[in-house]
């Protein structure tokens, strides 16, 4: 499998967590993720972070977002 397919298939449920946890919309979450320094390393091949399973690409995201707040 490609990376592209595999972010393709680990997006929907990255975005579904967020979308639970922050209590947000999964248009919203979708946003969030992608603007966030984790979705861009998400979408970077040479980070390798494309091969994680969702909970720890969810996580990253947590802890960066929490530190936003």
């Amino acid at each position: 499998m490609n990376h592209a397919t595999t972010r393709a298939t680990i997006i929907p449920e990255i975005v579904r967590l967020i979308s639970e946890k922050y209590s947000i919309s999964e248009k919203e979450a979708l946003e969030k993720f992608y603007t966030s320094a984790t979705g861009a390393s998400y979408a970077d091949d040479k980070t390798g972070l494309y091969g994680q399973s969702a909970l720890f690409v969810f996580g990253l995201f947590c802890e960066e977002y929490e530190q936003q707040l």
